[in-house]
C-alpha cells in the first residue's frame, strides 16, 4: 500500500508536535529530606559547576540568606559561568539552606 506525500506530510505535521508535548516535563517540587536526598539534588544539580568538594565559586564564610537566594533566584558574576536560578525549577527554599548546609560540609580547607 502506498500513501501519497500529503498523507505523509500530514501525519508527519501532526505527529511531531503531540511527540514533543508528551515528552515536555514541567518541574516538579523538590522537598526537603535526608542528607542523602540533598547529597543527590548536589551532584545532579550543583556538582558540574562546583566541585565534587564545592571548591569553586562557593565561599563558605558567606551568608546563608545570599547563598540561598543565589540558588533560589540565580547570580550574575564578573564574567561567565552565572549561577542560574533552581527556583523555577522545583528547589524550594528549605532544599537550599540544606544544599548550603551540604556545600559547608562538603568544603575541604
Amino acid at each position: 500500500m502506498k500513501i501519497s506525500h500529503w498523507k505523509q506530510f500530514a501525519i508527519v505535521l501532526f505527529t511531531v508536535p503531540l511527540a514533543f508535548t508528551a515528552f515536555r516535563t514541567t518541574p516538579t517540587p523538590v522537598a526537603a529530606g535526608s542528607s542523602d536526598d540533598t547529597a543527590a539534588i548536589y551532584k545532579a544539580k550543583c556538582a558540574a559547576c562546583h566541585g565534587v568538594a564545592a571548591a569553586k565559586w562557593f565561599d563558605p564564610a558567606g551568608p546563608d540568606e545570599e547563598h540561598v537566594e543565589a540558588i533560589l533566584k540565580g547570580k550574575k558574576g564578573e564574567k561567565p559561568p552565572y549561577m542560574p536560578e533552581f527556583g523555577s525549577k522545583g528547589i524550594s527554599e528549605a532544599v537550599a539552606k540544606d544544599l548550603v548546609a551540604h556545600m559547608r560540609s562538603i568544603r575541604q580547607p
